[in-house]
């Protein structure tokens, strides 16, 4: 077992969701109904985060309070967190990106001519 968190993907209606988990054995137990489990032993951090471009790939913003009202009916992120715990997919696979990176910002537009 690796020490770098997973992401826990869960389709919305208009929204996809991410949260990240740190245990995957416990994340199993507690997905088959092991409510004895404290979502703390699972949960990373307690943030409900969204993917701009749709899908578990690309950058993901914190959630708004609008957003978990419209998707979960509720405001309070430890409730989001508890539904997507239910119903998310583990992708452990998926790459943790940090946002977009310029690879070479001296070249400009191209060559302009000058």
């Amino acid at each position: 077992m690796t020490n770098n968190p997973h992401k826990l993907f869960y389709k919305g209606k208009e929204t996809d969701f991410v949260i990240f988990i740190d245990d995957r054995n416990l994340y199993a137990k507690y997905k088959s109904g092991d409510s004895t489990i404290p979502i703390i032993d699972i949960v990373s951090i307690f943030k409900v985060f969204v993917n701009r471009s749709r899908g578990v790939e690309g950058v993901l913003d914190e959630a708004s309070n609008l957003v978990l009202e419209n998707e979960f009916g509720t405001k309070n992120v430890d409730e989001a967190i508890k539904i997507i715990l239910k119903n998310g997919e583990d992708k452990h696979n998926a790459e943790i990106s940090e946002g977009y990176a310029s690879h070479n910002d001296s070249i400009g537009a191209g060559n302009t001519g000058n």
